[in-house]
């Protein structure tokens, strides 16, 4: 009962920190309009402008996605207010936003938050993990930024666990964000064994609308359009990964959903030289972990010259050490991921590679069955998958074994081959594993990667990495 009215516990949970179109959302219009004539929600304009500059031309702010980028409202003739009306193309791929549409923040009762979150994790920590763990708790206890910077496979997600439990008994909300529907797709099933009685939503586009009040959620950041001073912690996973480090907007979805002096923790292992120097400046909380948990040190990649590898698939043939390579692996029962630079050359290489096991299957960011096919090479069911960067990260596969094919192009930067390096060794039956970029041309984007894969072991083990 809130101010003699009954409030639907359905409608309140899903509202609760979103922020929604008014004439799209998952409940019958009645009640929502029924709702707002109750003032259990504020409204505001989807798009609104000030004018500015000696002509005062319009300047204008998307209040979904927070774009300020002029280039991308569009005027058009609306039908619905039959005006010329503006809309943000920045995140029109969630529904159109406009100047005439009513978006929704919810003013009713707040859910009460559990204190009580059960922690289901018999690993164990090694000392880096166990001092990171307990630095992050700090941070999130004091209200501070913080950076985890973390080489691929030295256990980030499970140094996560007790700082996250510690801010859900304290009756916080929680937010897990990530650039990447696979690694979204990675982390949930992860939290919801070791959290089982934790109500966890996981967003990504087209996920199935989940029930009840969260106070965990993990979602991509682009799911972070849709809400608003919303959580107590933000977590930012992979914070250097494409798109988030690219899109001022994302970055500033993530201040948008945050309450006043909630901390933001970014998590990576290729931390860029703008994270680093905003994390020194403003003085956040850091973590260093430059060794991984089973205790072996990163598989170092090695180089293979490919000349003219293109030409060669586009005459309907592999090149003869890419085959092998291949052949190998199938020899040995051996998982492996092969990555290419673009999807036309990937698509073009399937049939031949299926002309050596039929199960072979390619996967890229628009594939439908692409968590499938990730699910189908975990369970030993397809020996190997083709791809572009879009598994670069957020991928944990038990031996397996990865190549790269024109590691010489624009695409693969230092901090991508340093990613896609970090897919190979995690496993603690199998920390060893090949890493081999075939090139036409070795490039300072491949030398840096491999430069830097030594140091960090230099930095974990000294005189044992050599």
């Amino acid at each position: 009962m809130y101010r003699g009215i009954v409030v639907e516990s359905k409608i309140r949970d899903f509202f609760i920190g979103r922020i929604w179109t008014r004439n799209y959302t998952p409940f019958p219009q009645d009640k929502i309009e029924k709702y707002i004539e109750q003032e259990f929600f504020n409204i505001k304009p989807g798009i609104s402008f000030i004018r500015k500059g000696l002509f005062q031309r319009p300047y204008y702010i998307c209040h979904r996605c927070q774009n300020t980028n002029q280039y991308e409202f569009v005027h058009y003739n609306c039908a619905r207010c039959e005006k010329v009306c503006v809309y943000c193309r920045h995140c029109i791929n969630m529904g159109r936003v406009t100047s005439c549409t009513d978006l929704l923040t919810w003013n009713g009762p707040e859910p009460h938050h559990r204190l009580s979150h059960e922690l289901q994790w018999e690993g164990t920590y090694t000392e880096l993990q166990l001092e990171a763990s307990q630095q992050l708790k700090e941070s999130i206890k004091t209200g501070r930024n913080h950076l985890i910077f973390a080489v691929c496979g030295a256990g980030k997600t499970e140094i996560l666990f007790p700082a996250v439990q510690f801010a859900l008994k304290q009756g916080k909300r929680v937010c897990i964000a990530t650039p990447r529907t696979d690694v979204v797709l990675e982390l949930y099933p992860r939290f919801q064994k070791v959290f089982p009685k934790t109500n966890l939503h996981a967003l990504y586009g087209n996920a199935p609308i989940q029930q009840g009040f969260s106070q965990l959620v993990i979602a991509t950041t682009h799911q972070l359009y849709r809400f608003e001073n919303a959580f107590d912690v933000v977590i930012v996973d992979e914070a250097d990964a494409f798109p988030y480090t690219y899109d001022r907007a994302l970055q500033q979805a993530v201040i948008k959903v945050k309450r006043k002096d909630a901390p933001i923790v970014l998590v990576t292992a290729t931390p860029s030289a703008q994270i680093v120097s905003q994390a020194k400046r403003e003085k956040w909380g850091v973590s260093f972990i430059p060794r991984r948990y089973h205790g072996y040190p990163l598989p170092v990649p090695r180089f293979e010259s490919l000349w003219s590898y293109d030409k060669k698939m586009q005459k309907g043939k592999i090149p003869s050490k890419l085959e092998e390579w291949t052949k190998a692996r199938l020899r040995n029962k051996e998982p492996f991921l092969i990555f290419f630079p673009t999807i036309q050359l990937m698509q073009k290489a399937t049939p031949l590679f299926q002309l050596l096991d039929n199960r072979i299957e390619s996967v890229h960011a628009e594939d439908v069955e692409r968590k499938s096919k990730v699910l189908q090479l975990r369970q030993e069911e397809v020996p190997g998958l083709l791809t572009t960067t879009i598994l670069e990260r957020g991928i944990t596969i038990k031996n397996i074994q990865v190549a790269v094919v024109g590691a010489e192009s624009k695409i693969f930067t230092s901090s991508a081959l340093i990613q896609i390096s970090g897919r190979v060794g995690r496993n603690a039956q199998f920390p060893k594993g090949d890493i081999v970029f075939f090139h036409h041309g070795i490039t300072a984007e491949m030398d840096e990667a491999r430069n830097e894969i030594i140091r960090l072991n230099k930095e974990g083990f000294g005189e044992e990495s050599k």
